[in-house]
């Protein structure tokens, strides 16, 4: 990928879509493309922090591991989204895992070189904290989430969510949820265990909530789950 197409991958971004060529031209000349394959990682948790990734294509696992070993799912990343976001203002070491579920052609920009654009361009740094503030409320609402709803309540939520981020909206204004993530990626999202999900969507389905295909997709109307966390 040459500096044009870096441009007009980082363009896409809404951290630098009201950028000036000028400005963002600072930024592609730090920047460089890199493609990673299914099952490799990007970087390993407690590695040394030193560079921000922007997803081109493919999709990215961010995951952290307890002392016994069990994965926690943080987050799913796909085309259009930045890792880590705490790496601009981060010190030390990466926080978690992130591992390629998709093959993957990422933008990378060095920390260090961008804090040095940013000192030089105070409307970016602003907007850099705009979306470091989006992101702080989407981990909040996920963490209250946890603490004020049961497991039951988590699933249909975690459903929602990826409904939103990864479906595909059908003619009818249904959600059709391909059969990427297992019902262990379910459980490692919220921390369940993989029989809670399954029985649970089992009971979901027995109860007309939600369809599976012949391939297992997951379809479902995001507006009926939203009531039934309310019934």
């Amino acid at each position: 990928m040459d500096k044009v197409q870096i441009k007009e991958v980082l363009s896409e971004f809404s951290l630098f879509r009201s950028l000036s060529d000028y400005e963002i031209y600072k930024i592609v000349d730090i920047s460089i493309s890199r493609e990673w394959n299914k099952g490799s990682h990007v970087f390993l948790q407690e590695e040394p922090l030193e560079n921000v990734y922007f997803i081109y294509k493919g999709k990215v696992k961010i995951y952290k591991t307890d002392m016994n070993g069990k994965e926690q799912i943080v987050s799913i990343l796909k085309k259009g989204d930045m890792f880590p976001h705490v790496g601009f203002f981060r010190k030390g070491n990466y926080p978690a895992f992130s591992e390629v579920i998709e093959n993957a052609t990422l933008v990378v920009v060095p920390i260090s070189q961008f804090e040095k654009v940013l000192i030089e361009n105070p409307e970016l740094c602003i907007k850099v904290f705009k979306v470091l503030g989006e992101k702080i409320v989407d981990l909040q609402e996920r963490l209250e989430s946890q603490i004020l709803n049961n497991t039951y309540q988590q699933i249909i939520k975690l459903l929602i969510r990826l409904g939103k981020e990864h479906g595909q909206e059908l003619d009818d204004g249904r959600i059709l949820l391909k059969a990427e993530f297992t019902n262990r990626d379910l459980a490692n999202m919220i921390g369940t265990t993989r029989e809670t999900v399954s029985r649970t969507l089992t009971k979901l389905k027995k109860e007309q909530h939600i369809e599976t295909d012949s391939v297992h997709d997951i379809i479902f109307d995001p507006d009926l789950l939203e009531e039934e966390l309310f019934s």
